[in-house]
């Protein structure tokens, strides 16, 4: 791949950067589909990385996003999309619940195992998530959300990528007002 120059492209090149974006642009959908939602995946892991009990930062009073709190939103997102909807596992979320829906973000906070366990949860998830994708016969696999209705392991797939993007520009924000770093 060509370098990337200017200020923020430095950090992609090189050591920090990784393997993320170096995948074939080509290929059959179900490889370009887990391959970008990889890569979206290792994103959150190096926006993370170095960091322990400052993941539980808040960005801006009074809103209770962070690190910590992406992460372990992210790990229930994973577990609702794979194991509840499309594998029909009956099992609850990790952090949030229906008494308290944002207690992934608001539960947040530093804390003895909390860095560790959310990150431990999220790997757990993902696990799932790529062992589940796997062995599916087909992207066109469905199962019923209450929320969307009828949806496809395509469309979840699809979903994870836009979800991981959106939550890799909050932690772009997080992290650069946590120790200076952009663009990794």
């Amino acid at each position: 791949m060509p370098a990337v120059t200017g200020r923020r492209g430095r950090f992609f090149d090189g050591e920090r950067s990784g393997d993320r974006f170096a995948g074939s642009a080509t290929g059959g959908e179900r490889f370009l589909l887990t391959d970008v939602l990889a890569a979206q995946r290792a994103t959150l892991e190096l926006k993370c990385a170095g960091l322990d009990a400052e993941l539980a930062l808040r960005s801006v009073e009074p809103s209770t996003l962070s690190l910590l709190g992406i992460v372990r939103h992210l790990a229930d997102v994973e577990r609702r999309w794979f194991r509840r909807v499309l594998a029909g596992q009956e099992v609850p979320a990790l952090f949030s619940s229906e008494a308290d829906p944002d207690g992934d973000f608001d539960g947040a906070v530093p804390g003895p195992g909390a860095v560790a366990a959310a990150w431990e949860a999220w790997r757990d998830e993902v696990a799932f998530a790529q062992s589940f994708t796997a062995a599916a016969p087909d992207l066109g696999v469905e199962a019923e959300d209450e929320w969307r209705g009828k949806v496809s392991l395509r469309w979840v797939l699809i979903h994870m990528i836009e979800e991981y993007a959106r939550h890799n520009g909050h932690a772009d924000l997080l992290r650069e007002r946590i120790d200076g770093a952009i663009g990794v």
